[in-house]
């Protein structure tokens, strides 16, 4: 019955359904799709025929997109046929469609219905038979993309395989127009990637570049383009190797679009930053990298979306992380400066590269085992100038906090002490910068926890910094607490006090004979005024002043008992922790402070409870406490 169909289009999709019928009733009985394809073949004539050209010229339509229509039939034919099919089977279809048709678009849907396995031990064969078969619309570059994808999934007989690429390269190379070269070259590339080395990638690379260039035609293919540098950096994962391809460079500059060339900067890097496990100090490597992450950085502006520009961050800082000039500390910073200049619109790489010069300063530290030389005084110090240039281009106010903090802990680890006085007065005139809310993981939230920490370690860092002789006495103490009487607090909000808590366990700890801890080669106040008894009243003084301010707020706090009980347990930890427990005055302070803990309610009592243990314990072990708070307690 198809037999009597005069349309050779219909007459197919009718064929084609016959067969899918014949799949799902009797999959083992194939005599019918032999009959349906070798009706096809008869039929293929009539595609020529004045009946369908005068169709076409009515419906105005061309050629190759009238053969398109005939691709899903026959493709369904012929995947019926190959299913579970011999290669015999292949060679039949081969040979009765070069006698009755010899059409490219029977070829193209016999390399896509049967399996690669079978096309590749063939190649040579289908690439002779592609040559000399009619297209009459249907393209010819639609030939060689399909029997490149074929052979991406498949391999040739290895003697063939040069010969193979030599033979579909001269055939590519004659197409016209770009469009075609470019998706022949697009599918070929990978497979010289599977199969060869650098020599025969950069001859396909630099073919390429000669084939887009004239009249700006990379223009219209950047998508294709972007694929086959994907597929480069998939198959080569060695970097030397990548780099040593000389017309790698110049195809990445045929990106002319800057949104597809940053795009494609970002997949080489996320390619080396995945793969590079080692640091390298290949300078082509490191100078070719480097001119890629420029690009990226540079298409940073002020309508750059946050996500863009952090994801752009993360890339840069491991590119910078893979980089190592050995033992040569010099070149490291030389570098570090070089990187600064570079990608100075990128908060998170100036934060890392502030924290590497950090890590080499402490590294010079470990190798002269804590005993300078001239030589590394010089070095050491010139780290701390770079991040002391460095830190004020940082954005986010807590990032730049730390970084001073962090970074005056290394200079005085390594004995620059003016340098250290730098940072810490820097971190201190920073902190009325600080907001009370800023936004955190997409959420606004108050700062107050994050400042109180950050209070607590630097009094902690300060008890070890020595009074500079041109100063006062604890004048980086008076500057912080100054800092602190004019910040911006909650009014609802008990943060202020506890800050001065922090300062109050630093001045105790500053009028101990003998500080806690020290750094080694760096005399503390406790050397240097030797308990002398001018600094102990100029920090008693200081002390009576904050825990006057302390008192007062406890005393405004009348009307809200459940915030003045916390404060008071808060100011009685501190107490008991840090205060003279045998001066009777204070030890009725502490007392009282008890008593209203324990009358506004809502306090812990197992907190009350440790403190009552703890002084017990300090009691028997033999220190001095008054009575009258034993009593008390």
């Amino acid at each position: 019955m198809t037999r009597g169909i005069g349309d050779p289009l219909v007459s197919l999709y009718a064929r084609s359904y016959l067969c899918r019928v014949g799949m799902s009733v009797a999959p083992i009985y194939k005599d019918h799709l032999t009959l349906s394809f070798k009706d096809f073949l008869k039929c293929y004539s009539q595609v020529q025929s004045d009946t369908v050209q005068n169709t076409l010229a009515l419906q105005k339509m061309e050629m190759q997109s009238y053969l398109q229509l005939y691709s899903p039939g026959l493709d369904w034919i012929l995947q019926c046929m190959a299913h579970r099919s011999s290669e015999s089977i292949l060679n039949d279809i081969l040979i009765d469609g070069r006698k009755q048709c010899n059409s490219a678009l029977l070829l193209n849907s016999i390399m896509t219905a049967f399996k690669p396995e079978y096309i590749a031990a063939r190649t040579s064969q289908f690439i002779e038979h592609i040559r000399a078969c009619e297209d009459s619309g249907f393209p010819k570059h639609l030939l060689f993309k399909t029997l490149g994808l074929c052979l991406v999934v498949a391999d040739p007989p290895e003697s063939q395989k040069l010969q193979i690429l030599n033979d579909a390269w001269q055939s590519i190379v004659r197409l016209r127009g770009a469009a075609a070269y470019v998706a022949c070259a697009e599918v070929w590339m990978e497979y010289a990637l599977r199969h060869f080395g650098e020599r025969e990638i950069d001859t396909i690379l630099g073919d390429i570049i000669k084939h887009v260039t004239p009249d700006r035609a990379f223009e219209q293919h950047y998508g294709q383009l972007q694929s086959i540098v994907d597929k480069i950096v998939t198959h080569i994962h060695d970097f030397s190797r990548l780099f040593s391809i000389n017309k790698f460079l110049p195809f990445i500059d045929l990106f002319q679009k800057e949104s597809v060339k940053v795009e494609v900067c970002k997949l080489v890097l996320e390619t080396f930053v995945r793969y590079q496990l080692e640091p390298t100090s290949d300078l082509v490597i490191v100078n070719a990298l480097m001119f890629l992450a420029r690009i990226m950085h540079d298409s940073v502006n002020a309508l750059s979306l946050e996500d863009e520009m952090r994801h752009i961050g993360q890339l840069v800082c491991g590119f910078l992380k893979r980089v190592s000039v050995g033992t040569d500390y010099e070149q490291q910073l030389s570098f570090a400066v070089e990187s600064r200049s570079s990608f100075s619109n990128l908060e998170p790489v100036l934060v890392y590269l502030v924290q590497s010069v950090n890590e080499l300063a402490i590294e010079t530290r470990r190798v002269v085992k804590g005993h300078h030389t001239r030589k590394t005084a010089a070095f050491v110090r010139a780290c701390s100038a770079y991040s002391f240039i460095t830190i004020p281009s940082v954005g986010n106010v807590l990032l730049r906090l730390n970084l001073y903090l962090v970074s005056g802990q290394v200079a005085l680890l390594n004995h620059c002490l003016s340098q250290a006085d730098s940072f810490f007065k820097a971190a201190i005139s920073l902190l009325p910068d600080v907001p009370v809310v800023m936004e955190i993981d997409g959420k606004l939230r108050s700062t107050e926890p994050l400042l109180l920490d950050y209070i607590a370690n630097l009094c902690s860092t300060l008890l070890v910094v020595p009074d500079p002789p041109e100063s006062g006495v604890l004048y980086l103490a008076r500057g912080l607490l100054n800092v602190l009487q004019t910040y911006a607090w909650d009014f609802n909000s008990d943060a202020k006090v506890k800050a001065y808590l922090s300062i109050l366990s630093l001045l105790s700890a500053m009028a101990q004979e003998t500080y806690a801890y020290h750094i080694t080669g760096v005399d503390s106040d406790d050397r240097l005024y030797g308990n002398d008894p001018k600094f102990l009243a100029e920090l008693q003084k200081l002390s009576d002043t904050i825990l006057g301010e302390v008192l007062q707020q406890l005393h405004e706090l009348a009307d809200v008992p459940q915030r003045q009980g916390a404060l008071a347990v808060a100011l009685l930890g501190v107490g008991i922790v840090h205060g003279d427990l045998a001066d009777a005055k204070f030890a009725t302070l502490l007392a009282n402070l008890w008593a209203l803990a324990l009358k506004t309610g809502g306090t812990d009592s197992r907190l009350l409870s440790r403190h009552a243990t703890y002084l017990r314990r300090q009691k028997a072990a033999g220190r001095a406490i008054a009575d009258e708070l034993i009593q008390r307690l």
